[in-house]
């Protein structure tokens, strides 16, 4: 592509015409909402928009000069591609969680320059450490500027879809409760306020759902909690008069989403207003004058804790998941070998055809992520998504990766399996057979409660440390209940530990290890598991949790090299088939249940 007429080389010169209009050396530009989002809404896709990366996580440095691009190694195959042509350098960062682009500013921006960077986006623990290490380097930190919007006039508007409740079974607490328990903790904390900005935690506290963010069944809305009322900040139009009710009945008054930061503003000195640093934006309460109270959200932790109500909701969830599963890996099978079929199987059917499948389930509302159907080279992309534009016909031979997931409205799915096409080979049949072995050894493990979850990654590494292997991303993250597929605070990763992570019953958590050889294929084989007390275990060493393995569908044998399994390992996956045949079979008939049958039987 020539970089003369690159959009994103187009932007970019854009964004720093506006830096030179303001007096800044540099702008950063986050991938994040004022509500510090995963999955962003796109009027706050601003690193997407001036880069072409669409990678979920990332970012962009913009100087008057330059662009550098800050990914860690999920998106370093998918950046090199999209950024081509754009004149944005690529920065390989080793974690997720790392702070290098601070550093490059250092390097890269004179001393005594501004940096700006839009507060309204950028999480209080964030702004404090880049804020720091900018001034180690005299470099002043500007957060009352939005860059972008100079340069983006054509800016998408806000999202206006209705916001409605999560009611009947699926839902089997009253908010009213779950206030009360937050209100607890907010007395524990000595505050007399307490700001929530974090969408899911504002879904999961009220009751609510809605359909502003990809994927996620959540809406925008800031919370602002005192001790007998409270306030919610929303988009005009959005909860209708019965709602309103319904909610007022329950002390809760509904106001304009812009009217938060003057109600912040507003509390008197002598309020104890606590927020999560690492869950509310630097720009929505640096003007308040009240004391700041920082600890993470109440809620956040109770909501990782699913209830034995919630528990068996989701697993009523994982057999619809299942059904359909079934369904369509036995028409995906048929159809490959269909020597009548007309029109070829690509990337972008499976998609479509799992969708298809899932949507006739009950209770069925959406994907939970985007489907990732990668075939050969494209799986080493942890985060690949085949497009209209770019994508892979499923023939020949080789290795299928699908991870994909739902939102039902008793829970949320996540899960990734792979698949031979022709033949595979010995080399790709190892390194499933590996992977499968450290997803098995987490899925087993038992270890004391309160273990912090960053501990136990190393368990499913281990038997990829043995040949040498290992991977970019983390083992596991927690899921919602009908909310965010990624959720914390709990996270099985390379991450310090804190003690909020403290492994806890009720919590749900992926276990997804990974090989990933770029150019030639990826293989990872994920699992939901639920926090349970270990059964017959004594306490003389206190209490111990282990995993209950949620998801139900076949892990296929044909990619498997049973050579290289323990004979307990062994005896763990037919377990694991018996029961996704136990529990799937009742709900399944003709073609599907044959081919369930088939690939549950033992090896």
């Amino acid at each position: 592509m020539d970089t003369r007429t690159s959009p994103a080389r187009l932007r970019i010169e854009q964004i720093q015409e506006a830096l030179r209009d303001a007096g800044c050396a540099a702008v950063v530009i986050p991938s994040s909402d004022p509500h510090l989002s995963e999955y962003l809404p796109e009027r706050w896709q601003a690193r997407q928009w001036a880069s072409g990366f669409t990678g979920s996580m990332a970012t962009l440095i913009v100087t008057t000069e330059r662009a550098a691009l800050f990914a860690d190694s999920r998106y370093w195959v998918q950046a090199e591609s999209q950024l081509a042509g754009s004149g944005i350098e690529l920065v390989r960062i080793p974690t997720p969680a790392g702070a290098q682009h601070a550093d490059w500013l250092c390097a890269n921006v004179a001393r005594g320059s501004t940096v700006a960077v839009d507060g309204s986006v950028l999480g209080l623990a964030a702004a404090r450490q880049l804020r720091e290490t900018l001034a180690r380097c005299d470099i002043v930190l500007r957060s009352d500027l939005d860059v972008v919007a100079a340069a983006w006039p054509e800016r998408p508007a806000m999202p206006s879809a209705p916001v409605y409740e999560h009611t009947g079974r699926e839902a089997p607490h009253a908010r009213a409760g779950k206030l009360e328990q937050v209100r607890a903790a907010m007395c524990d904390a000595g505050a007399t306020h307490h700001l929530i900005s974090t969408v899911d935690d504002i879904a999961w506290l009220l009751n609510l759902r809605g359909a502003d963010v990809g994927y996620n069944p959540v809406f925008l809305a800031h919370l602002l909690l005192d001790a007998t009322g409270a306030t919610l900040y929303v988009g005009a139009g959005k909860i209708d008069a019965a709602l309103a009710a319904a909610l007022g009945a329950d002390g809760i008054r509904v106001a304009p989403y812009d009217d938060v930061a003057a109600a912040l503003a507003a509390l008197p000195a002598a309020a104890r207003l606590l927020v999560d640093p690492r869950r509310t934006t630097l720009g929505l309460v640096e003007r308040s004058r009240a004391t700041r109270v920082e600890a993470i959200n109440p809620s956040t932790l109770a909501k990782s804790r699913k209830t034995e109500a919630e528990a068996a909701n989701v697993r009523r969830a994982m057999v619809e998941d299942g059904v359909a599963m079934c369904e369509f890996y036995a028409w995906f099978e048929a159809a490959l070998t269909d020597p009548g079929r007309r029109t070829p199987i690509t990337e972008l059917t499976i998609d479509e055809k799992l969708a298809e499948a899932r949507a006739r389930r009950p209770g069925y509302v959406g994907p939970s992520f985007a489907t990732i159907a990668a075939f050969n080279a494209n799986g080493a992309m942890p985060h690949y998504r085949a497009t209209p534009e770019s994508h892979a016909t499923i023939e020949g031979d080789g290795l299928l990766l699908i991870d994909s997931g739902a939102q039902y409205l008793g829970g949320t799915t996540d899960i990734t399996r792979m698949w031979p096409i022709g033949r595979i080979s010995d080399a790709q049949r190892r390194d499933v057979t590996i992977v499968l072995r450290g997803t098995m050894a987490l899925s087993r493990a038992r270890f004391p409660r309160g273990t912090p979850a960053p501990m136990l990654d190393a368990i499913a590494r281990a038997p990829l440390w043995e040949h040498g292997l290992d991977y970019g991303h983390g083992t596991g993250h927690g899921v919602g209940y009908f909310l965010n597929v990624h959720e914390g605070p709990q996270t099985i990763s390379r991450v310090v530990a804190e003690p909020a992570m403290a492994m806890q019953p009720g919590m749900i958590t992926s276990v997804e290890p990974g090989v990933y050889r770029p150019g030639r294929w990826g293989v990872r084989v994920e699992n939901l598991v639920l926090n349970v007390a270990a059964a017959s275990v004594g306490n003389d060493f206190g209490e111990f949790l282990e995993f209950e393995t949620l998801t139900l569908c076949p892990i296929d044998a044909r990619c498997i090299d049973a050579a290289l399994l323990r004979s307990d390992e062994i005896a763990w996956l037919n377990g694991y088939h018996a029961m996704v045949a136990e529990r799937l079979a009742p709900r399944l008939e003709g073609a599907a249940l044959a081919w369930l049958r088939l690939r549950t039987a033992p090896i």
